[in-house]
């Protein structure tokens, strides 16, 4: 039985068994010119090896000495890098607290021993089909950073800029105790904001004159193209605000929708203003970096005028005074 066939692509898949019999076992049935099979005795080993090797599927074995299956699960789904690989728990337990405990730490699928060879395979094949689709929107995802690095390295006294904004942005949504999910759509938003600046011609985008009423109109356009570029990915759908909205503001004469109040995500809202500050503290064409007290100082005189969330200002003013941030202007 060929696993494999029909993928166009080889796959990794790390089998953790304290039972050499089990290893070589499920290494004879996955064994393909598709599929590298890592072996791993215990779970300490397991878990080194899926650092190392990032593979495309874990099959874990529950009971195994140093640690058991579901301390290198829970080990694996906590961080970033192995968080998306697909984990199955195999083993001779059959009672619901030992499943829910699979479930709790992770787990993405279960097999019970003895296991069945068309099961076994069923399974195998779904998991590395929901791995393969992951790994596509992944690369999206890395190109259009790349795309929107690339806006950013056009001119150089933008660099790093998206970066700060993105480390920013997060970490003034963690002061507001806002969820996970929306961390990461700020994180993504501080690399992508400005991707739509892509449809704006160099002439306008690096002008070192003030821009003509038109060139503003062309220039404005960027969060609307930024917007059309990011939405064939579902999992933006909480990065689309932040792209289209971040140039609102809090009385209404932003754009590109003229939105007021809370009317502006709160995502959107929490971008314009580090986008503000950095820029502020950045060295510009038309100015030289200003101090950190005058950008303070900016800050709560924009909130003053209804530009800006005053009360977002004020947590951001906070979180500089403390010295949160890893990089200000002294």
């Amino acid at each position: 039985m060929d696993i494999f066939k029909g993928f166009d692509r080889t796959f990794t898949v790390l089998v953790a068994d304290d039972v050499s019999e089990n290893l070589v076992l499920i290494r004879d049935i996955l064994e393909s010119p598709r599929c590298r099979v890592l072996l791993a005795r215990n779970g300490k080993e397991a878990l080194d090896m899926a650092f190392q090797y990032c593979p495309d599927l874990v099959l874990l074995d529950v009971m195994m000495p140093e640690l058991d299956g579901y301390q290198v699960c829970h080990e694996l789904k906590m961080h970033r890098d192995t968080q998306l690989i697909p984990v199955v728990m195999i083993t001779a337990l059959t009672d619901l607290g030992d499943k829910i405990r699979g479930i709790e730490a992770g787990a993405d699928d279960f097999l019970n021993k003895p296991f069945n060879l068309a099961e076994f395979a069923a399974r195998v094949r779904s998991l590395l089909r929901l791995k393969q689709i992951t790994d596509e929107l992944e690369n999206a995802e890395t190109v259009l950073f790349s795309l929107a690095l690339g806006v950013e390295a056009k001119d150089p006294n933008t660099i790093g800029h998206c970066e700060r904004l993105a480390r920013y942005s997060v970490k003034l949504g963690e002061r507001l105790g806002l969820e996970a999910s929306a961390l990461k759509a700020l994180q993504r938003g501080g690399i992508l904001h400005d991707i739509g600046k892509l449809g704006v011609p160099d002439a306008i985008l690096l002008s070192p004159k003030p821009l003509s009423g038109d060139e503003w109109q062309v220039m404005r356009q960027h969060t609307l193209i930024g917007e059309r570029i990011c939405r064939p990915l579902r999992s933006f759908v909480q990065v689309l605000p932040i792209i289209r909205c971040h140039h609102e503001r809090w009385d209404g004469t932003g754009y590109p929708d003229g939105l007021r109040g809370e009317e502006i995500p709160v995502t959107a809202r929490i971008l314009q203003i580090v986008d503000v500050f950095d820029a502020l503290c950045s060295q510009r064409p038309y100015k030289p970096p200003f101090l950190l007290s005058a950008v303070l100082e900016q800050l709560n005189e924009e909130a003053k005028k209804g530009w800006r969330d005053r009360e977002l200002t004020h947590e951001f003013i906070g979180l500089v005074e403390s010295q949160q941030l890893e990089e200000c202007v002294a």
